[in-house]
């Protein structure tokens, strides 16, 4: 056993057991799912809201499922959220390393794996596929389950030690009694109780010689001194084997706090083909990291007032998992699209414009008045995609139905709109001071002089120059950013199709 392990074998734990810890555990699988996001980010605050410590540990140890380049987006994401981790593979704290495939190097899971042996908690298992795809289903409490028949348990001792000499390749399991049950503490779920003939003997050291994720996860958890466990509501059902593993050791158990699932709008599991199931896939819909960790906040957590708006300083203060809910989370797509809203509302017009030029070079080649466009939209969209709907007609005066005319509430129809732009089009051609307060008193002159309503006076221009029945701004705004000689041209068209109509 190598040195940086002793203390914790002669159980030395006291240096770091005096406050809570907490980790993030993620695999290095791809991009991180919105629920993982959302476990890395109630560990974080579980311990931050004490001034605890948050620790990042990479569990690769399933080696088929791994993803090059995936630990660089679980660093990536961890940055770009805010969740700071205090230990790490790049922050070492004394009980490393953080990374399992480092670790499992040293023997540390073997060694404890045949600890467990010797305790009788755990045994060699030497059969080959073929036994194992032959044993019987049995149905226990209404469900069916194919369970180890615990054959290998009953291998005398010569007989295992003839088996590795020969080098025949084994698991080792973990030793479940059939009669019993087990039962472990949540912190929202309550006590639960399992009967122990529903618990498989599960594999702690796979036939390659790497622990299985449910091994190293308790070794790793309590040399590490983790206090408190943040993992999803499928981690329950495995609880009882991990209760039975701390037990077997003689380990202080730590606090388990289970999250609810998240359902899509349609309660069904949030899948990556929904498209918006990993963090990354967000970013890229436009969405800002503030309100993507504020709304994953919010999945599963209510604060004690009806506050929704939480920087990621607040959440740390406001958040206590007690509140935390048992019922799924449902993943709310109009909701995360109005929070994000209200981010962007109120970012700084600077930052603003460097997030949103990327969309507006997409649509917008001309040499228009680009933050005064910016200025229009900051408040009317909810992602950064929005914009280019919103702002296209700056570019090139679509080819619009003339039907756009006709509003009731503005009381507008072919016929007025066309005697209107007529005359604002004779009043505009004779406009020297091509300004917004300009153009905005020159037509509320014309406006109150011809006796009609404001709607009605706008609305023709309006969809003139923009071509549109929604825009940023009103026929000011768009006129003042057009330009004279554009905003002219536009409203000859409208015009020429209101006369050809």
């Amino acid at each position: 056993m190598i040195e940086w392990y002793e203390g914790f074998l002669k159980g030395d734990m006291s240096n770091i057991m005096s406050k809570i810890r907490t980790r993030f555990a993620p695999s290095p699988t791809g991009r991180m799912h919105v629920g993982n996001l959302r476990t890395a980010l109630y560990a974080y605050l579980v311990a931050k809201h004490e001034d605890g410590d948050f620790i990042l540990r990479i569990e690769d140890t399933d080696q088929e499922r791994y993803v090059e380049g995936a630990v660089d987006i679980i660093y990536r994401t961890m940055e770009g959220t805010g969740l700071i981790h205090d230990e790490g593979p790049d922050k070492d704290g004394g009980v490393g390393p953080y990374v399992q495939s480092e670790r499992q190097k040293s023997g540390i899971y073997l060694e404890y794996a045949k600890q467990l042996i010797e305790k009788g908690e755990a045994y060699y298992c030497f059969c080959d596929k073929e036994r194992l795809d032959n044993l019987k289903e049995e149905v226990v409490d209404g469900k069916t389950i194919r369970r180890y028949d615990k054959h290998c348990l009953h291998l005398s001792k010569e007989e295992i030690e003839a088996n590795l000499a020969a080098g025949k390749p084994y698991v080792i399991r973990q030793n479940v009694p059939l009669e019993g049950e087990t039962s472990f503490e949540d912190e929202l779920y309550g006590t639960i109780t399992v009967p122990n003939n529903e618990l498989d003997d599960m594999i702690l050291i796979k036939s390659d010689g790497y622990p299985t994720y449910n091994f190293a996860n308790v070794v790793d958890d309590h040399l590490m001194g983790i206090t408190h466990v943040v993992r999803g509501q499928e981690y329950l059902s495995s609880s009882p084997k991990y209760n039975r593993l701390y037990q077997a050791f003689g380990w202080e158990v730590p606090v388990y706090i289970h999250c609810p699932t998240i359902t899509n709008e349609n309660h069904e599991k949030l899948s990556k083909r929904s498209g918006h199931s990993s963090y990354e896939d967000l970013l890229e819909q436009g969405f800002l990291t503030e309100a993507i960790v504020n709304f994953v906040a919010l999945l599963g957590w209510s604060p004690e007032d009806n506050q929704e708006i939480f920087s990621l300083e607040e959440l740390t203060k406001a958040f206590n998992y007690k509140h935390i809910s048992k019922s799924p989370a449902v993943f709310d797509m109009v909701k995360l699209r109005w929070m994000n809203g209200e981010y962007i509302k109120n970012m700084d017009f600077d930052k603003f414009k460097e997030k949103a030029l990327p969309y507006v070079k997409e649509v917008i080649t001309k040499d228009v008045k680009i933050d005064e466009i910016l200025e229009l939209v900051k408040t009317r969209i909810e992602v950064f995609p929005d914009i280019k709907d919103h702002i296209d007609f700056f570019e090139e005066l679509p080819d619009y139905d003339i039907a756009l005319y006709t509003h009731k509430k503005m009381k507008t129809n072919s016929e007025n709109s066309l005697e209107i732009l007529k005359e604002e089009y004779e009043i505009l051609k004779g406009v020297e001071d091509w300004s917004l307060d300009n153009l905005h008193d020159t037509l509320m002159e014309y406006i109150a002089n011809k006796g009609i309503k404001n709607g009605t006076g706008l609305w023709p221009v309006r969809t003139a120059v923009s071509g549109k029945q929604m825009t940023p701004g009103g026929a000011f705004e768009i006129m003042d950013i057009l330009g004279k000689d554009e905003s002219l041209r536009r409203i000859e068209i409208g015009i020429e199709k209101l006369q050809n109509a």
